[in-house]
């Protein structure tokens, strides 16, 4: 343990002088060198409150008993150590590429080829299956916390490129992916009622207080995919009226019985057992926002040239309004998009 305060410790000094990659409202991210070992560690660093320490420790024990399972670490990110540094919870991980979204976000936001998101889906799917198969929800699935395993990539002439003297695209040289930060992870004994989710990956029973469990994973997977098909998040809100509105304009109708079951805090996003949407919408640019929308369908074909009804059919699966009738991760793995074709 006194190795690595002292490997900690020095990381955090030169962190003033040359701050490196990552910071976030939880703490930051070193990259550093561990003498024991030999190799590069990414070492999180968290901000000494209650809040963020607590979180921290319920991530070191999520990750110590799923590693008891997957010993091999194919699915989640590895875990070194942890220690307590002067009220920092420091957590050692293995060192992982660039996260999905960063990829996308270097690549001028390029979809990805299907091939690669049907890979990149299945990983992430066998991932949720593990978690899921514990008893345990992840509930903050993001292309953030979805690593690359390497940062290798290469360069392929890009001539559909709308970016001015850009002609190229990146593609990485491995598809190997690792799903990250379990800090929020719950356990899916039970339904659970308090928000979970990052805003765009956010499913349909949590804004509405319904309850929720394992389904909210499912969606959140359903964006992501869209979202590698198509360069940018589906529903791009910050309110949930607008975001439910988004959902029914993509997907259809929100189901009578949700709408009609909704907590004391969303009855006012319906009206009449239906979504009080446009009479509700705070501006004409909300009402803009989500009626520029296209039907999933139509989305996904802009930009997927071959596989389109496959992964439309699985997409409609993963994105279903009620969740007791979502794909399960096992149900979406024995998919024709998955197994119609073999893994390259």
């Amino acid at each position: 343990m006194s190795f690595y305060l002292h490997v900690v410790s020095f990381f955090l000094l030169e962190c003033i002088l040359n701050p490196f990659d990552f910071t976030g409202t939880f703490g930051q991210v070193l990259e550093c060198w561990d003498r024991e070992t030999r190799e590069v560690v990414a070492v999180k660093v968290v901000r000494s409150t209650k809040k963020y320490r607590e979180a921290a420790m319920l991530e070191v024990d999520v990750l110590q008993f799923l590693g008891k399972y997957d010993r091999n670490g194919s699915r989640c990110v590895q875990i070194r150590n942890w220690l307590d540094y002067r009220n920092h919870i420091c957590i050692v991980f293995e060192m992982l590429g660039p996260s999905l979204y960063d990829f996308l976000r270097k690549n001028n936001y390029c979809p990805f080829p299907v091939n690669l998101v049907r890979e990149l889906g299945r990983q992430l799917l066998e991932c949720v299956a593990f978690m899921h198969d514990k008893r345990l929800v992840h509930t903050d699935l993001k292309p953030e916390n979805v690593l690359f395993v390497s940062s290798e990539y290469i360069k392929i002439p890009d001539y559909k490129s709308h970016n001015e003297g850009t002609f190229y695209k990146r593609l990485p040289k491995s598809s190997a992916i690792k799903v990250i930060d379990f800090g929020s992870t719950a356990s899916g004994h039970q339904d659970h009622k308090y928000i979970v989710s990052t805003r765009h990956y956010r499913a349909p029973e949590v804004i509405l207080g319904l309850g929720w469990s394992y389904p909210c994973d499912i969606w959140s997977v359903g964006c992501i995919l869209v979202e590698l098909c198509s360069g940018e998040a589906l529903f791009q809100t910050h309110e949930n009226l607008e975001h439910l509105a988004m959902m029914e304009r993509v997907l259809g109708p929100l189901p009578q019985h949700m709408l009609k079951r909704v907590d004391l805090h969303a009855e006012k996003y319906v009206r009449r057992g239906r979504l009080d949407w446009p009479d509700g919408a705070t501006s004409r640019e909300s009402i803009k926002a989500a009626m520029k929308l296209p039907r999933l369908q139509n989305l996904v074909m802009q930009h997927v040239d071959h596989s389109a009804g496959d992964i439309i059919d699985l997409l409609q699966g993963l994105l279903r309004h009620d969740p007791a009738n979502r794909l399960t991760a096992h149900e979406a793995l024995r998919h024709p998009f998955f197994t119609r074709y073999r893994r390259f």
